[in-house]
């Protein structure tokens, strides 16, 4: 069972490519939260691994995939193997300390954690943009081989196996820059859309939480996870995020559109 939760396209590809690989099912993490359960109990098979998939925010995995964890619960999790693998543009700061300690209080534990470097697409504060075309296209293309290989690894069930780039600072970019991230950037409300807007709808489509609904121009609803799903993928860059991104530019995963 692979559990994911992908904004523009990055977390999901690799998601279909493990979840392909290892023969398990995939599960969008947005898709079960929108039930609105306080638990989220499931039963594995006698040779179910479980994995769980997705982007780094702030150098650290996003608030919604920790909820999930929190509130997740296996009826037979004893003698399953279970990993993750985030994408990031570069690196995952203290991911892998912050994904053991949503576990700590679980009955299970992760065996493995690999970090895949692929294409930048944050682009709601200031310094920060999408990566040129060249290196985008050279991200994508190395990714293919490194996921290849992390399948190889996980397909033996490898433990102690954690493959992250941590990079510098990391303790003041996951435990003070994220929790600020976290505060004041999670949210809709800096969203508009300009009257370059053609009411294609691409936005309400690929909002993973659906919080986004499109009546000539589009909405913004409550239920924000700041993954800019709808700036990236609007067709004539219509939408923005207040004025961080009026003269930056947009990436989708081209395998995800």
């Amino acid at each position: 069972m692979i559990f994911y939760f992908s904004g523009t396209g990055n977390s999901k590809w690799i998601a279909k490519q493990v979840a392909d690989y290892q023969h398990e099912n995939l599960v969008s993490i947005a898709d079960e939260i929108l039930k609105e359960n306080t638990i989220y109990e499931y039963t594995l098979g006698e040779t179910e691994a479980v994995g769980f998939v997705f982007p780094i925010y702030s150098w650290a995995p996003p608030a919604i995939v920790l909820d999930f964890i929190k509130k997740l619960r296996f009826i037979n999790a004893k003698g399953h193997y279970f990993f993750y693998v985030c994408s990031c543009g570069d690196e995952v700061g203290l991911t892998q300390e912050i994904m053991n300690e949503a576990v700590s209080a679980k009955e299970w534990k992760w065996h493995a954690g690999f970090s895949v470097i692929m294409p930048n697409n944050y682009v709601s504060f200031p310094g920060f943009d999408t990566d040129p075309k060249e290196l985008e296209e050279r991200k994508l293309k190395n990714a293919v081989g490194e996921v290849e290989r992390i399948n190889k690894r996980l397909a033996k069930h490898s433990t102690d196996l954690f493959e992250c780039k941590k990079g510098s600072w990391a303790f003041v970019k996951s435990r003070l820059i994220c929790p600020l991230f976290n505060k004041y950037q999670v949210t809709a409300k800096p969203f508009f859309a300009t009257d370059d807007c053609i009411s294609c709808g691409l936005c309400e489509k690929h909002c993973p939480m659906h919080n986004v609904k499109v009546d000539t121009k589009p909405t913004w609803g409550d239920n924000c996870t700041a993954c800019m799903a709808c700036y990236h993928i609007c067709p004539s860059h219509a939408i923005h995020y207040g004025k961080s991104t009026l003269k930056k530019h947009q990436y989708f995963n081209p395998n995800c559109k």
